[in-house]
């Protein structure tokens, strides 16, 4: 495993960590779902670096997602200054 692959892997890990126990309930609810509603925002957890992105419609894959709509506001801030601190292009949240 290279640097990038381990820093991926941790980053990943520490955006999990800040979920509470119901919105890690939702977003396991949301990966056996049929998929994502054009135009709903989320992280491929698998590319982190890429930001907050928005689904194309329901062929999103949902295996490696992170809907927004699975956590709550406050959890989305956090997620989002976590991962400005290793991405520094990561977009700032909606108002």
């Amino acid at each position: 495993m290279n640097h990038d692959q381990k820093l991926a892997y941790t980053t990943r890990n520490d955006v999990l960590k800040l979920l509470s126990d119901e919105e890690v309930a939702r977003v396991s609810t949301a990966e056996a779902s049929a998929g994502l509603a054009a135009g709903d925002e989320y992280l491929d957890l698998e590319q982190l670096e890429r930001g907050v992105l928005r689904a194309p419609g329901p062929s999103t894959p949902m295996g490696r997602v992170l809907p927004r709509k699975s956590v709550g506001d406050s959890t989305w801030r956090r997620i989002l200054t976590q991962l400005g601190a290793s991405y520094p292009a990561a977009p700032a949240p909606r108002t």
